[in-house]
């Protein structure tokens, strides 16, 4: 079992910066290829990016490539998404989540956070 709690939400203007943080606990967090997804009104849940488990590799949706970067620190339980470059398209419920399965180009989650709301005024 996992448990994630996702931090860092808020309203911002476009062309700023933003950064979540998940913070985890349970076991064997270093054993999990870690992602972030997030959700926009109206829309399905989309893939934003994903870590591997060393943090050595990343993988990134096109919308975000360039803009987004995934980070994770195993010694501390978390796993950080700097936004730079915000645009209001980005407005979504960003949710961290431990994946199932090995690194790829996706993240199937076993385990979800609560999610926390990122706002992109333009």
């Amino acid at each position: 079992q996992v448990h994630l709690v996702e931090s860092g939400g808020g309203l911002v203007q476009a062309g700023d910066s933003l950064r979540l943080s998940c913070a985890a606990s349970g076991r064997s967090f270093s054993a999990y290829v870690m992602g972030w997804l997030r959700q926009a009104p109206g829309k399905e849940r989309e893939f934003v990016g994903v870590i591997s488990w060393s943090g050595g590799s990343t993988y990134y949706a096109d919308s975000v490539k360039g803009r987004f970067t995934i980070s994770r620190d195993n010694a501390k339980n978390t796993v950080d998404l700097q936004m730079n470059s915000l645009k209001p398209e980005d407005t979504a419920v960003y949710y961290c989540a431990a994946c199932a399965g090995r690194f790829g180009r996706s993240c199937l989650p076993a385990y979800w956070g609560q999610g926390t709301q990122v706002t992109v005024s333009s």
